[in-house]
């Protein structure tokens, strides 16, 4: 298959050519037209923007899977299948602070997923973000405080029992509590990014632990200790370090104001920014569950949802259905368009942190992250006002 477009996001530069997709990988990127025969599918986009899909590497659940509150493979599965409907073409589905026999079997289901997925099924499972347990009590933020536990190497092991542990490509912990540094470093020799989260770290532990393998700080300004001029904690040490990268979560203008995140982008440049969503799946909720910011009772109904706003106005919504699903939290692409609105980013800055640095930072960059030859074939298609037009993962049309 070849697609053309007049706005192909290169590493290097924005193209007006094609690229011509086979078996999953890109076999060829190139700037003017192209000679082929009648056998060759072409499609032309015009000059619809082409972007390398986006990289979501930290969600629990969005729209009509929940790997929080289903905790099956088959949540996972619709993750992907919604995932890949906001241009998400790779994703890591993200544990919690929960009880070992818990995670254990999370990560059993997810591997099943994982095992079973294709690209028709829709966004790739790359891994796992293990956030937690080994989280600090004092910022545990939605956490279950009676699972936050001090680091263990020999209880990290038994966690992650089900599965092999390549299958873990980044976790979450609090560097200050004891036992942390023999996990940071066993956790650097096997390849896992390491994450600062949910932690009361000062500066000083930062500094000290940081060049062992911490890679920079998960949710920035949320769940952390926050800056003060004479102790800068974990939000001052994130800003402070160049080698540690930010990630950023829920673009909506409400946890995290588009001003704090712009003081991040001075200081650390784009180079050291990634985006996320650290969604949850709402709609999968097993009991009535209250929502303060957006001001929703989530009510469980079978295959459905009541959505109890607190103007009195009710919705009945199919928790399988993605149309339905597709706003119950701000997604991948709207984070991305609100980043756009609110931080005048545009599409070359985008491409940086929604999928060159997120590649790098969970060491897939060799495959993905990045319009070029010999890479799998995850890409986007979005019209000028960052509407989607097409997701393709490994080649495969999602739309």
């Amino acid at each position: 298959m070849i697609i053309k477009s007049k706005k192909i996001y290169t590493p290097l530069r924005v193209i007006d050519g094609y690229i011509k997709m086979n078996n999953g990988i890109i076999e060829e990127v190139s700037a003017g037209s192209l000679d082929v025969d009648d056998t060759e599918e072409i499609i032309d986009y015009g000059d619809h923007v082409i972007l390398p899909g986006f990289i979501d590497l930290h969600t629990h659940g969005f729209a009509t899977g929940s790997f929080t509150h289903e905790q099956t493979a088959e949540s996972v599965t619709e993750m992907s299948k919604s995932l890949a409907a906001v241009g998400v073409t790779s994703f890591l589905p993200t544990t919690g602070a929960d009880a070992i026999l818990t995670i254990q079997n999370m990560l059993d289901e997810a591997n099943k997923a994982i095992n079973d997925w294709t690209p028709s099924t829709g966004s790739e499972i790359l891994g796992i973000h293990l956030e937690g347990p080994f989280i600090n009590k004092k910022y545990k933020g939605m956490q279950k405080e009676e699972h936050c536990i001090d680091p263990s190497i020999d209880v990290f092991h038994e966690m992650i029992d089900p599965v092999s542990i390549d299958q873990i490509k980044l976790m979450t912990l609090a560097p200050e509590l004891p036992g942390a540094l023999p996990l940071i470093k066993y956790l650097n020799k096997k390849g896992i990014q390491i994450s600062i989260g949910h932690s009361a770290a000062t500066f000083d532990e930062i500094k000290e632990i940081k060049d062992y393998g911490i890679g920079g700080v998960t949710h920035m300004f949320s769940g952390m200790k926050g800056f003060h001029h004479r102790e800068l904690g974990v939000a001052g040490s994130a800003l402070y370090f160049d080698d540690l990268f930010c990630e950023f979560s829920k673009q909506t203008g409400l946890t995290v104001f588009p001003e704090a995140l712009d003081i991040a982008v001075r200081i650390k440049t784009l180079d050291r920014i990634t985006l996320c969503t650290d969604t949850v799946g709402l709609a999968h909720i097993k009991e009535p569950t209250y929502h303060y910011i957006r001001q929703i009772t989530f009510v469980p109904d079978g295959d459905y949802v009541i959505l109890e706003h607190d103007d009195g106005t009710k919705e009945r919504l199919d928790k399988k259905s993605i149309d339905d699903m597709m706003n119950i939290e701000v997604g991948y692409l709207e984070s991305v368009q609100n980043l756009m609105r609110n931080n005048n980013m545009d599409f070359s800055d985008i491409m940086k942190i929604a999928s060159e640095n997120t590649a790098k930072y969970i060491n897939v960059y060799d495959k993905k992250g990045s319009i070029e030859v010999n890479k799998d074939a995850d890409i986007i298609v979005l019209d000028h006002d960052a509407n989607l037009v097409q997701t393709y993962v490994q080649g495969v049309s999602q739309l």
